[in-house]
């Protein structure tokens, strides 16, 4: 039955993300990401491709595959940090780049993924990813502080819809 949603959810993402929202996602993004040392990205897919979806591919291995394929990894200081939603399945999932998680526990990223889980069930995508975006700035403040000299854009800040 795991893929009857994924076959049936593949514009969810348009629906529930439209270019409005990814707007005010991007500033949210490009505001935080001058108040500390990391990289934000912030991924969001309607469905899986139906033969990850048959192989039984987890959101979190999803989520670790997306991690990889935009470089999330791939910051000057380990810093990247991906919110991956996997919308079928209603799965929010952070995978943080090996500085941020070697500071930072998972039950704090379990908390963020909560507050945004809260806000979509109330069709509410907007607010829930930014104050997802929001509570990520938090803790990146707290662990990796802007220190005053300026900090490359190394990821883009824009949404991306897979």
């Amino acid at each position: 039955m795991r893929w009857i949603r994924h076959l049936c959810d593949f514009s969810s993402a348009k629906r529930h993300f439209p270019p409005a929202t990814l707007d005010a996602i991007q500033h949210a993004i490009a505001a935080s990401e001058h108040r500390h040392r990391g990289e934000i990205v912030f991924a969001v897919e309607g469905s899986l491709p139906l033969a990850e979806a048959f192989g039984r591919q987890s959101a979190r291995d999803r989520a670790h595959e997306v991690f990889a394929r935009l470089r999330v990894w791939n910051t000057e200081r380990n810093t990247g940090v991906l919110v991956y939603v996997l919308l079928a399945e209603h799965a929010i999932e952070i995978v943080a780049d090996r500085g941020v998680a070697a500071k930072v526990a998972e039950d704090e990223w379990r908390g963020v993924c909560a507050l945004m889980q809260a806000r979509f069930a109330q069709g509410d995508y907007k607010g829930g990813a930014i104050a997802g975006v929001e509570a990520i700035t938090a803790i990146l403040v707290r662990h990796f502080p802007a220190d005053g000299t300026p900090n490359r854009d190394e990821l883009p800040d824009r949404p991306v819809v897979l």
